[in-house]
Parts: structure tokens; C-alpha cells; sequence
């Protein structure tokens, strides 16, 4: 028995119905269009019987694979444009010359640390996971290797020095980011669902890592959030009054003002990301916390945090200067010239 196109009750989209070889299908084609509905049956059919003489591994495609990977809590961020790319490509097909195709079309001028993250991590992810159901065989696809980047942060004068060059809508947003570690994707999209002022904490449940976290709120920044005009929907806004799009490139959307206002407090190469990281350095040369930086800041791995362990130093010195070391030698003068050689009669 093949199968057929039908109408459900209850619903304007037409399903497809009946047995493959054995495999029973009773599914939904996602359009009402008798046309579309017939031309996704044709496909469907055809899939079902290679996947009973060849195997599933052979017919699976990328776009069967990333959906699943999506409905099973993937990160969505950066799938669209692999999907638009590769469809209904074989998953088998993808290896890492196509992987590294992929990151050199689709990112032409981006650095490697972008394709990494939006290509080579994505596409690991997904094989990773088609291959634990079976859809694949398991596969390493590698990144190129990423330039150790400098972690930007501030001192607390420079900090504030930015947050009164800051726009008034954009300053509460800025202070929130340097009080609370957050990312800036959390912090765009917060509700005030989700922020407590009586109790003075934040919940983060829209997270990278899908964990949600708790964030004790500074009271200098509850004094800030509590002179905002409204108290529901988005905390932060737009100059307009209207709350952030969700769209990919959401840093782009207060990217010209925070660059404005860092020119205006005289700071050089510092994004809204290093807020995340002045906060961090702080947290930690305060707390000397580890666990603590971790959970507020929602790092699952130590390593992540310990970046932050070893860039504030200054607390340091005191040690420094304490060793037993005296500060001019007594040999100095004696031994060492002007250049820093030796004197002749020590030759």
C-alpha cells in the first residue's frame, strides 16, 4: 500500500497516510495546498523506501537532523542559514571539506572564531546528536584553530565613566550589564516577570546553556530599575519607548549607541560583551570565589571562569612587594656597568 494525500478534521493542513514497505505513516505535510501536500508525499515516499532497502544512515538529511536536534532543546541561533545552505543534503555528505565550504560561504569576512561558532560548533552539535539516534555515523569535524583573544575589562572609574556617557535609555541597561554579569542577549530580552525588587534579584531563564540562574541585584542597581517608567513586559527599551527585537544580530541593535558613548568616555576597544567580563574580574578579586563566579555567572565549566581568576593582578603586589628581595644590590654598582655588562676587572 502507497501513500495518500487526505483531509483531517479539524485542521486546514492535509496529512499523508498509509504504509511504505511495512512502515506505517500517518503525518502532517504543513500546508493545506493539494498541490505541495502531493509533491511532499512523492519525497516522503521515496525516502521511506530507501530508508527500508538502504538504511536510515544513507537517506537522512541535514534538514531532518537539525530539526530534531532544535524540537530536543538545540540552540537555534544559527541553524536557519546551514539549513537554507545544505536542505535536504545527505547527512552523510557532510564531512569536513563541506564543513569548511560551508563556513568560507556563508562567512566570507568573518574571523575564525566566528566560524567556529557559527558553523564548525553548530554542525558538530547536530552530527553529534543525529548520530546518537542513529541517523548517522559519528564523525569528527574540526575547527580551525582560534587566536587566543585579550579579555577586555574596566576598572570601576572607567565603568563609570562610560555609564554617564550612555544615552539615558541606554544607561540602565549598561549598569545592569557591569551589576549582574549578564549576557547581553538575557538582558534585552528580560521581563520584568522575572525581576524582583522587594527581594533584590534577577532570574535569567532565556540562558545560553538553557539553565536558569538567580543574580542577587547591587542596591545601587535597584534604585537604578526602580526609576523606570513601566513594570511589565521588556525591562530595557529601545530610545522609542518599544521593547528589542529578537533577530540574530541582537548587539546590533545598541551597537552604535554604546559605541557613541564609549568614544564620548574616552574607552578604546571595549564592546557590551566586556561588561560580562568586567563583571566577572570584579566578582572574583572580591569573593576570590570560584564556585560562586561559576553559578552567577552561569559557566558550567571551571575553566571558563578561571579565565578571570588570573586578570585583575593588582591585589597581588602587596605579595610581590613583600619578597625578601632588596631593592638596589649591593653588586649593582660594582659589578654591572651602564650597559648592564659586567666591569672589566670582573671579566
Amino acid at each position: 500500500m502507497s501513500l495518500r494525500v487526505v483531509k483531517r478534521k479539524g485542521t486546514d493542513n492535509l496529512y499523508i497516510r498509509g504504509t511504505v514497505r511495512g512502515l506505517l505513516v500517518n503525518e502532517s505535510t504543513g500546508t493545506s495546498e493539494r498541490s505541495a501536500a502531493e509533491a511532499i508525499r512523492i519525497q516522503r515516499e521515496k525516502e521511506l523506501l530507501d530508508q527500508t532497502i538502504f538504511g536510515k544512515k544513507v537517506v537522512a538529511t541535514f534538514v531532518q537532523a537539525a530539526v530534531i536536534y532544535m524540537e530536543n532543546g538545540g540552540e537555534r541561533r544559527f541553524v536557519g542559514p546551514l539549513i537554507d545552505l545544505w536542505g535536504t543534503t545527505a547527512l552523510s555528505a557532510i564531512d569536513q571539506m563541506a564543513v569548511d565550504r560551508a563556513a568560507a560561504t556563508l562567512y566570507p569576512k568573518a574571523k575564525a572564531a566566528t566560524r567556529v561558532r557559527q558553523v564548525y560548533a553548530v554542525v558538530r552539535a547536530i552530527i553529534r546528536h543525529a548520530a546518537e539516534r542513529g541517523l548517522c555515523e559519528a564523525r569528527i569535524i574540526r575547527s580551525p584553530s582560534v587566536p587566543k583573544g585579550r579579555i577586555r575589562w574596566l576598572k570601576p572609574e572607567e565603568a563609570e565613566r562610560l555609564i554617564a556617557a550612555c544615552a539615558p535609555h541606554l544607561k540602565p541597561l549598561v549598569m545592569f550589564l557591569f551589576g549582574t554579569g549578564a549576557r547581553l542577549s538575557e538582558a534585552l530580552y528580560l521581563d520584568w516577570r522575572y525581576v524582583d525588587l522587594g527581594r533584590r534579584e534577577v532570574q535569567f531563564v532565556d540562558t545560553k546553556n538553557k539553565e536558569c540562574r538567580g543574580v542577587p541585584l547591587h542596591p545601587r542597581l535597584v534604585a537604578a530599575l526602580s526609576t523606570l517608567p513601566h513594570r511589565e513586559g521588556a525591562v530595557f527599551r529601545r530610545n522609542d519607548g518599544m521593547p528589542y527585537v529578537r533577530r540574530r544580530d541582537y548587539g546590533g541593535q545598541i551597537k552604535t549607541g554604546f559605541r557613541a558613548a564609549c568614544r564620548r568616555a574616552g574607552i578604546d576597544k571595549f564592546t557590551p560583551h566586556g561588561c560580562r567580563h568586567t563583571w566577572a574580574t570584579w566578582t572574583y578579586a572580591a569573593t576570590r570565589n570560584l564556585l560562586a563566579l561559576m553559578t552567577l555567572g552561569g559557566w558550567s565549566s571551571p575553566a571558563m571562569a578561571m579565565r578571570y581568576a588570573h586578570l585583575n593582578v593588582e591585589h597581588h603586589a602587596e605579595i610581590i612587594a613583600a619578597l625578601p628581595w632588596a631593592a638596589e644590590p649591593e653588586w649593582q654598582d660594582d659589578k654591572v656597568g651602564s650597559c648592564g655588562r659586567a666591569s672589566k676587572k670582573d671579566r
